[in-house]
């Protein structure tokens, strides 16, 4: 370890105080989908989801280290935090026992199986998002929805999002996608109320806009370059308001545990998420890929790291 000369800063954040301002950013988007998917009689369920996503992440969490007789860490609230995560990427329609299941995957497999807070090796709500689509296909994709072409009434669900659409060729709207009246998933469909919770964390200093911005940026060069839409600017926005690219880009590419800590290695990080989501988008068998390119970067985050870490000052190059 190359440790800088004194003196030394001491930080007053800790996990629990981080933690909590991710909370707190993320409650304009969560009440938001509550009300969004109350309109077509799903704003309880998508309570309860997230409730229990919650309880089962820190529950799960709490039994397993009475089991190992481990410390308890669910005072640093990470457990919260991911059943929140996980809760904003599941349909309001989602029977209730299948995101207690996923809750307990973020935890037990992708977090505590590794060691627990900072050795898991990609983001646990994302981690459990993709599991469940995987697993649960039909229920992770039937969306309460008002659409062109497509009929919907309080008990009636379709699978049709924006970016469904807007890949089959239909017609979507920009400006209902950024307040957030569109189908999806409970947290993925506002901007507005996201950003709202970006601009809270970026206040608070909690992230950087390295990795959310080159992310956002890249995404939208790859679409534009390769989408087939050449300066159609509603196709564009479309691309930047749907398929969680917002709330992905802040709330979840941003983690501190599966994200790069250099400056040029965030940077480098947000282009390849951004790069694998244009694939997904355009070239994959489904409209998203937030979710996939963002898990499947954290898996990178080593090798980023080792060509991105700076040299310590006044460290003698290997003579050879």
């Amino acid at each position: 370890m190359n440790v800088s000369a004194a003196p030394h800063v001491r930080s007053k954040d800790t996990t629990s105080s981080i933690m909590r301002d991710v909370a707190i950013a993320l409650a304009p988007t969560l009440i938001f989908g509550i009300w969004n998917f109350n309109r077509y009689g799903y704003g309880l369920n998508a309570f309860l989801l997230i409730v229990i996503c919650v309880v089962f992440c820190v529950g799960t969490e709490f039994i397993y280290e009475k089991l190992m007789k481990k410390p308890n860490t669910i005072g640093d609230l990470s457990a919260v935090v991911t059943g929140l995560i996980l809760a904003l990427n599941l349909p309001a329609t989602l029977p209730l026992w299948i995101a207690a299941l996923g809750s307990i995957f973020a935890i037990l497999v992708v977090k505590m199986v590794y060691g627990g807070l900072g050795q898991n090796f990609m983001n646990p709500a994302l981690g459990a998002r993709c599991f469940l689509v995987i697993s649960f296909a039909a229920r992770m994709t039937a969306f309460p929805a008002e659409f062109p072409g497509v009929s919907v009434g309080v008990d009636t669900v379709a699978t049709a999002t924006p970016l469904t659409a807007l890949k089959a060729g239909a017609t979507v709207d920009v400006f209902k996608m950024f307040i957030g009246t569109t189908s999806g998933t409970i947290g993925e469909t506002s901007v507005v109320a996201v950003l709202i919770g970006a601009i809270y964390l970026v206040a608070r200093k909690v992230i950087s806009l390295r990795i959310p911005v080159t992310f956002i940026v890249t995404t939208l060069v790859f679409v534009e370059l390769f989408g087939g839409h050449m300066g159609d600017m509603n196709y564009l926005l479309a691309h930047l308001c749907g398929g969680g690219l917002v709330v992905g880009a802040f709330f979840m590419a941003t983690d501190y545990v599966t994200s790069p800590i250099t400056p040029m290695g965030q940077i480098v990080f947000g282009i390849i998420i951004g790069i694998l989501t244009g694939i997904f988008r355009l070239f994959g068998g489904s409209a998203e890929g937030v979710s996939y390119a963002i898990i499947i970067t954290n898996l990178l985050v080593p090798l980023i790291e080792r060509f991105t870490m700076p040299k310590a000052f006044g460290k003698e190059a290997v003579k050879k």
